[in-house]
């Protein structure tokens, strides 16, 4: 058989396209990056996006962008500083401590449900978030409306509904 060079780009291609699908493989398995951000004057601060879909096994990593200041990603757990249980039971419970500017904390979500988390200096500011995985329960994530417990109104109000997150995919709220 003799190469042709019509069937030489056609074998290029060809693999290209098989490259392609490989590499965005690789990126859906990718973490999902949520980014924590504030203005300049530290009037405002918030969770980019604040609410999330990911599929069982994914990993979410955090990154700090806010050059002013700390920040934690904490979930509502009572192994977290006696807060109410807003994820699923028997799920891992996670805080990162404070993260400065720059740097990364990461979670691996396993179980089905909804996970809500807070920033720990700036819970009263409403910064709170909202990660959904696979497609909770009916029952699994009404529950946590009544799992309110002490937490600010503000934070209470920042929290995307979880049919919103659904809808959407991911809710980017400034």
């Amino acid at each position: 058989m003799i190469l042709t060079r019509r069937r030489f780009l056609a074998a290029g291609g060809g693999c290209a396209a098989i490259l392609g699908l490989h590499l965005a493989g690789a990126r859906a398995d990718a973490p999902v990056e949520i980014v924590m951000q504030g203005r300049a004057d530290g009037s405002h601060v918030w969770f980019d996006p604040v609410g999330i879909l990911v599929k069982p096994g994914q990993t979410i990593r955090w990154i700090n962008r806010d050059p002013g200041n700390s920040h934690s990603t904490t979930a509502y757990s009572p192994e977290n500083f006696d807060r109410p249980l807003r994820m699923p039971k028997g799920s891992r419970a996670w805080n990162s401590d404070l993260l400065l500017p720059g740097q990364t904390f990461s979670v691996t979500f396993a179980e089905k449900g909804v996970y809500d988390y807070y920033c720990i200096p700036h819970e009263h500011a409403g910064m709170v978030g909202r990660i959904v995985v696979g497609e909770p329960e009916p029952h699994g994530w009404m529950e946590l409306a009544g799992a309110n417990g002490d937490l600010p109104g503000k934070a209470l109000q920042a929290f995307p509904s979880v049919e919103e997150i659904m809808r959407k995919g991911a809710v980017r709220r400034a």
